[in-house]
């Protein structure tokens, strides 16, 4: 087996006396999706921002490229390739498509104190790349990232960490606020990733997004990893019963009946 890009190994995270992550076990390959699901509250956000260089775990070992490594700032995690696209794509809504796409690293023409900023050729490489990712409907470069729409943004904003050489993609909850037709632009997006060779994470709590490109799941419950599986391994119902503590409630239904059947079909009396 090749080794996974990146590695979580026995990682926990506390913040004083309240523990978040325990023991996250968790690998990611070249050209693959994880799907990382769980309910608000489940500790998705504190697994984001350790990987992606915010937080240090309190222990275990993150790895990237089958060595351990320790990210000082966020600015590491992303020069090391580790790039992470929020809800909204990160993006400046007054600003211009070229602009946004090359923010603080912006192209220049001229020389010595006669630079200055190359709109043309932002404009056409930051088109391009949307476009090379089949999002065709953005063709000029001078559009404001405001009037665009979210799943557009989104797409603008994988397609900039893929052009500045990510090799992991972290996606945190890049459908959550979009419609049908939108979220399925992102996630032809995610398959496109997945094609060209990023490791992508993709945090979420929709189990039909997840299903449509995922080739491994992570479940997390409280900060634990309740369940890790591959495609096809579980149902949607299944799945969906993990994350919403499903299981519990099946085992309460048992016990209800078990004392109905034991007390001429009385109800267990309600407990004050």
């Amino acid at each position: 087996m090749a080794t996974p890009i990146i590695e979580l190994e026995n990682v926990d995270k506390s913040f004083g006396p309240i523990d978040v992550l325990h023991n996250i076990n968790l690998r990611v390959h070249a050209g693959e999706v994880l799907c990382l699901l769980g309910d608000n509250g489940a500790g998705k956000s504190t697994l984001i921002k350790t990987l992606a260089g915010v937080h240090k775990p309190t222990s275990g070992t993150v790895k990237f490229d089958g060595k351990p490594v320790e990210f000082s700032s966020p600015k590491e995690a992303q020069e090391m390739g580790i790039a992470t696209v929020h809800q909204f794509g990160g993006t400046f809504p007054l600003m211009s498509i070229g602009r946004s796409f090359f923010v603080g690293v912006e192209p220049t023409k001229g020389w010595g104190p006669f630079k200055r900023y190359d709109r043309k050729k932002a404009n056409e490489i930051a088109v391009k790349a949307v476009q090379d990712f089949g999002i065709t409907r953005i063709d000029d470069g001078d559009r404001l990232i405001g009037g665009l729409s979210g799943g557009e943004r989104q797409s603008l904003a994988i397609a900039r960490a893929v052009h500045f050489g990510a090799r992991v993609l972290i996606l945190d909850e890049p459908t959550a606020a979009l419609g049908v037709k939108q979220a399925s632009h992102v996630l032809r997006i995610v398959l496109e990733a997945r094609k060209r060779g990023l490791a992508v994470i993709f945090i979420t709590h929709q189990v039909m997004h997840a299903m449509t490109v995922g080739d491994h799941f992570g479940v997390l419950i409280k900060g634990a990893l309740a369940a890790d599986f591959r495609k096809g391994e579980k149902s949607r119902e299944e799945i969906t019963d993990l994350m919403a503590g499903g299981e519990a409630l099946a085992d309460l239904g048992e016990e209800v009946e078990e004392y109905m059947a034991s007390h001429d079909g009385h109800a267990p009396p309600a407990k004050h």
